[in-house]
């Protein structure tokens, strides 16, 4: 393997931060798009990850970052390709994450899509964070991501997205990243604007009039309605931090059949059974609580977003019969699954006349 590909290897597998971060199912999915785009065998790579396409069913299951990691060093060392989180950005189309990117292209600028982009990462699922500071000179977003290849394809993907909602006019004015990438010149050939390595922050640095461009497809009403949706979803979302949020998200992909156990969940985030219960009582929480907390979203998710039946949607939040699983419902929502059901097909049915 050539030197280049030994560094982009290098980039995906550092050490993210937090214990045993975990990303949806939804990216895999778009990034498996994209390395077919441009010339692998997506076989392949699931095979080196040890990944299965029954992963890619669930659409709450949560996948381990370090997979993600295995499965982009297995493309480059399968064919090294510089600058490949670039090449992935650049076959990644609009809609790829349906809801985030068109509440930002609704948005009326620039500046407000990107507000929009900090406001409702959270209902993607992905382990990234993005902070706006501003001051008369320039807006500098700064990427939180899990490694120096999620920034590169984040910063990428943003740089191109807003070029075309601009119809080409938006640019940075420069994009720093910490760690060097591949090929900084390419990045910059591409993104065209310079690229800072070694900074210290992966962000974007966007002038003011760039921040104003307004955006070619601006639609207050529909980005009012795209809103309400996502606010609900950030409602649904677990409000906790520390470990509590780390055993939320485990338990989002494994509510439906997983193995939800303590023991199971603890080995995850590799601590033992007795010292997730010590931290989670620090934060003043309790396994069940989440357990129970995991099994309400999930239900709601399910009777809102499928045709399944309710007996269905029972066993698979994890009651082996309808009964018990009614009486939870009804002290989650304070209605029965029916119920709920009537008032969102009622909900929709208002919508559409």
């Amino acid at each position: 393997m050539t030197t280049g590909a030994n560094s982009l290897t290098d980039r995906v597998t550092a050490p993210p931060f937090g214990q045993s971060p975990t990303a949806p199912v939804d990216d895999l999915r778009v990034f498996l798009a994209g390395f077919e785009k441009i010339g692998y065998d997506r076989r392949t790579l699931m095979a080196a990850a040890a990944l299965r396409e029954d992963d890619l069913q669930n659409p709450d299951a949560r996948i381990a970052c370090s997979a993600y990691g295995t499965l982009i060093a297995r493309a480059q060392q399968e064919r090294p390709t510089p600058n490949l989180s670039l090449e992935l950005a650049r076959v990644t189309p609009l809609g790829a994450w349906p809801l985030l990117d068109y509440l930002v292209l609704t948005s009326d600028s620039v500046g407000g899509g990107v507000a929009q982009l900090v406001r409702y990462f959270r209902v993607t699922g992905s382990p990234v964070d993005l902070i706006v500071r501003e001051d008369a000179e320039s807006v500098r977003i700064e990427l939180i991501t899990v490694a120096p290849f999620a920034a590169e394809f984040l910063a990428a993907l943003i740089v191109l997205h807003l070029r075309t909602e601009t119809e080409g006019r938006f640019s940075a004015s420069s994009i720093g990243f910490r760690q060097r990438p591949d090929d900084p010149a390419g990045f910059e050939r591409v993104l065209g604007c310079p690229v800072i390595v070694s900074a210290i922050a992966d962000e974007l640095v966007v002038s003011p009039a760039m921040w104003r461009l307004p955006l070619r497809r601006r639609d207050p009403v529909l980005r009012q309605m795209l809103e309400k949706h996502a606010d609900a979803m950030l409602e649904q979302l677990p409000k906790q931090s520390g470990i509590s949020s780390d055993v939320q998200r485990s338990l989002v992909g494994r509510v439906a059949g997983g193995d939800i156990r303590m023991k199971s969940i603890a080995h995850e985030l590799g601590l033992s059974a007795r010292t997730l219960q010590r931290r989670l009582a620090e934060e003043g929480a309790t396994y069940q609580e989440l357990v129970d907390d995991a099994r309400k979203q999930a239900a709601s998710r399910y009777l809102n977003n499928s045709r399944l039946a309710i007996g269905e949607v029972a066993y698979l939040v994890g009651f082996s019969e309808p009964a018990p699983f009614y009486r939870a419902f009804r002290r989650w929502f304070g209605v029965t699954p029916e119920q709920f059901r009537s008032r969102r097909d009622g909900a929709v049915s208002g919508l559409s006349t």
